[in-house]
């Protein structure tokens, strides 16, 4: 099976656009997103439209648990929370619907797909865990694989049975061993905070054992300007870059 992975989306409707484009070309068998779909960009209602058109199944990130659960919001820093209210006026009231509907994880044999951390938590980010928490995490890990968004960067972490190994994720393919146990963060598609300013995704291929990771550009400048229009926070914007 080959399954692309998408994750922190965040309303980028000109990231999203190409990263469609490019999987429309690896002859995929699913495609998965781990939620944010909406959140600091200017195209909430087109995004979440598009990912529904092509029947992406999503989990819910903790933007969409902002939007749906008030009592959430304090959780977010003054300016997330003001982009929250601007992106719910965007937004339609079946699309809070679809929201609430989202759940906390997904599994695909034997894969888990949550948007913060295992088993299925929505908020945590996985660098808060330390190496002894990370074994303590794949201890407790029932399938081999988990994939994560949430940071909105990329990284491999991998368990040999013993001990915990981490790497950042470089753009191409990356061979993982059979034996071995992973978690991977496969970054943004809409927000990259990894050094490289491209939209991200995944493609995971369980037949080869590899993981690639796709590194594409796109109209950054049109995002930025619907931004700053729309009256999101500027920093918003120039986070793009």
């Amino acid at each position: 099976m080959r399954v692309a992975v998408l994750s922190d989306i965040h309303a980028n409707l000109e990231a999203l656009r190409k990263v469609l484009q490019d999987l429309d070309r690896r002859h995929l068998d699913l495609v998965i997103s781990l939620g944010d779909l909406v959140g600091y960009g200017p195209d909430p209602m087109e995004v979440v439209r598009l990912v529904r058109k092509r029947r992406i199944p999503s989990v819910m990130g903790n933007h969409e648990l902002g939007l749906v659960d008030p009592r959430f919001l304090k959780w977010f820093n003054q300016s997330t929370r003001e982009s929250l209210k601007l992106t719910k006026k965007l937004l339609s009231p079946e699309t809070l619907t679809y929201f609430q509907g989202l759940k906390p994880f997904r599994l695909v044999g034997d894969c888990r797909f949550v948007h913060g951390c295992p088993p299925d938590s929505i908020t945590t980010y996985l660098f808060e865990y330390s190496n002894l928490g990370l074994k303590e995490l794949f201890g407790r890990m029932k399938e081999r694989m988990a994939f994560v968004g949430h940071t909105h960067d990329l990284l491999l972490i991998a368990f040999d049975g013993s001990r915990v190994f981490s790497e950042p994720l470089g753009q191409g393919k990356h061979l993982l061993k059979k034996n071995w146990r992973y978690l991977i963060n496969v970054g943004s598609v809409g927000q990259p905070r990894d050094g490289s300013n491209k939209a991200k995704y995944v493609i995971w291929d369980d037949a080869a054992q590899t993981l690639e990771v796709r590194f594409l550009p796109y109209d950054i400048a049109r995002t930025a300007e619907k931004i700053i229009t729309l009256g999101f926070p500027e920093s918003n914007a120039r986070r793009l870059w």
